[in-house]
């Protein structure tokens, strides 16, 4: 703590008191030597505590630092007293870099999208959570001082993650009662304002539901200068923040946690909804649609941790987008294809993105390689829960020039492969008494692409439908589900080839959707599949086309 710095924090109080207790000691000759040793350790341990974690927090980006450094070397006495600001600012009021990037973490931990924001001061806080937003995220900020506004908005506009930001001007409770009008909701709430309003905001946010399920509220100050445990307290914020604190350790609708993280930062989630408090309500009906399927919501129900998965034909395009999405979902992932520089490329993506892979090379047409891919999959993790059986090739060739070379090359790899693959991985499966197979067919097996003439591949991918249904009917009662997906016309590298470039305008002409697919469309489709909540779905055909087929 700098010699100049009031202290604003319980570990700063400790650190003033233990200074003050040193100097003491020292101008003092009966103070024992040891006395005055343990003195200065404690010191030593005090003072050392926040410098530490400054180095070792990682950095903060350049937006923040340069908002920081405003911040501090702002004159808020002349701001106030030329009436800019209702009232006099302190700068210790500026959330900070460790804070920063704690709030920032938390963002992160609870896949958060949308923040609700109760004071900003200058919007360190505000920008460092909108850091940590997807893309697609927001944060919406409350702030009484226009003025505040001004200050931060160049700033944010320097950060690519500053458009996330929406600052509302007024009376805090005005801002909540106008979003609750509109019933929106929040994965998080961050609350830094009036203290003595502390109650009121919780209160407002939990009764209107501005809080979605499972979603936190986060709470600043609540140590406040260690002034909410001390028992000859008699400062106002301390006194507002020890009966919120109370509060909140008496409702019996939330649980909550206290970091003694500078100032300190309270965590507050709802309770399971076992409680017998939220139960007693003679209305409420206690059955897995309330509190759902073993006690998890439905996204919680579409994770797949634990789960072991491969995709054939991995490598690229539809295969690489299932391998990412059953990874991204928790599942771990074996990428099969023939082209082993492929399976390593996207088993190097999976592996930064923190999904456990492995890449297989193997030509499924062949049943020693099938059999080789599975038994390395036990092998390596001792099961397989998921088969996505999406290899395939399409040769082009009108009907009466089909060779009988294309066409047996087709079914080898389209829907003799296929069955091998089935066949083998539901060997597996059906001892373990549980899996999910997902084969990859096509809107070519319901409709008649066109104009370009593809007889073996159509033919094949009506097989792979015939032969997921048959499946499906077979295994499901021993806990093996087959399911297929057939996707419309997908963009990928090959669509925009030389060869097939002119038939583009063609087929955007018979999709209502008015494009074609992307890879992206399928990745929900394919985790749905092959998670617990398709679990009485079986022989299914799940056509993904843009109503391509309709027309």
């Amino acid at each position: 703590m700098l010699p100049d710095k009031v202290p604003d924090t319980p570990v700063e109080v400790i650190v003033d008191l233990l200074i003050k207790a040193k100097g003491i000691a020292s101008t003092c000759a009966t103070v024992p030597e040891e006395l005055k040793s343990h003195l200065q350790k404690a010191l030593d341990i005090a003072s050392g505590l926040d410098n530490y974690l400054e180095k070792i927090t990682t950095k903060e980006s350049e937006p923040l630092a340069e908002l920081y450094k405003k911040t501090m070397s702002h004159n808020w006495d002349q701001v106030f007293e030329e009436g800019k600001t209702k009232f006099r600012l302190p700068k210790e009021c500026i959330t900070g870099h460790v804070e920063g990037q704690a709030l920032k973490m938390l963002i992160h931990m609870s896949q958060a999208k949308r923040v609700l924001e109760i004071g900003m001061f200058t919007g360190y806080g505000a920008l460092s959570m909108a850091e940590g937003l997807p893309e697609d995220g927001c944060l919406v900020a409350c702030e009484l001082e226009p003025y505040l506004k001004e200050f931060s908005q160049p700033i944010f506009e320097k950060s690519p993650h500053g458009k996330k930001i929406t600052v509302k001007i007024g009376s805090a409770m005005e801002t909540l009662k106008e979003l609750a009008a509109t019933g929106d909701q929040f994965d998080m709430v961050f609350i830094d304002a009036d203290k003595n309003n502390y109650i009121t905001y919780y209160n407002f946010i939990m009764d209107n539901n501005l809080l979605r399920p499972q979603g936190v509220i986060c709470v600043d100050n609540s140590l406040f200068k260690a002034r909410v445990y001390l028992k000859d307290t008699t400062d106002s914020n301390g006194l507002a923040l020890r009966d919120f604190n109370q509060f909140i350790a008496n409702d019996p609708r939330v649980e909550q946690v206290i970091i003694p993280l500078r100032d300190g930062i309270s965590l507050i989630r709802r309770v399971s909804l076992t409680s017998a408090h939220l139960l007693s309500q003679d209305d409420i009906t206690d059955d897995e649609v309330f509190r759902g399927v073993k006690g998890r919501f439905i996204l919680d129900r579409m994770r797949l941790d634990g789960k072991v998965a491969y995709v054939t034909g991995g490598g690229q395009g539809i295969g690489r987008g299932f391998a990412h999405a059953l990874g991204e979902a928790g599942a771990k992932v074996a990428v099969v294809d023939m082209d082993q520089t492929k399976a390593e490329t996207v088993v190097k993506e999976l592996l930064l993105k923190g999904i456990n892979a492995i890449p297989i090379t193997a030509d499924i047409s062949k049943s020693v390689d099938v059999q080789r891919m599975v038994d390395t999959i036990v092998s390596k993790w001792g099961a397989i829960h998921i088969a996505c059986n999406n290899a395939g090739i399409n040769k082009n060739s009108a009907s009466e020039e089909t060779s009988l070379e294309e066409w047996d090359q087709t079914f080898s790899v389209n829907l003799r492969g296929m069955f091998m693959c089935c066949q083998v991985a539901g060997r597996v499966m059906l001892k373990q008494g549980y899996g999910k197979i997902i084969n990859t067919a096509s809107m070519a097996s319901i409709i008649v692409p066109h104009p370009q003439k593809q007889i073996s591949y159509n033919t094949s991918k009506a097989g792979v439908v015939k032969l997921t249904q048959t499946l499906g009917t077979e295994w499901i009662d021993r806990g093996v589900r087959v399911n297929c997906i057939s996707p419309g016309i997908v963009d990928t590298p090959l669509i925009h080839s030389e060869d097939l470039r002119p038939l583009v305008q063609r087929w955007l002409s018979d999709i209502p959707a008015g494009r074609l697919a992307q890879v992206t469309d399928l990745q929900a489709a394919v985790v749905y599949l092959a998670s617990d909540v398709s679990n009485y779905m079986t022989g299914h055909n799940l056509v993904i086309e843009g109503g391509q087929s309709l027309w």
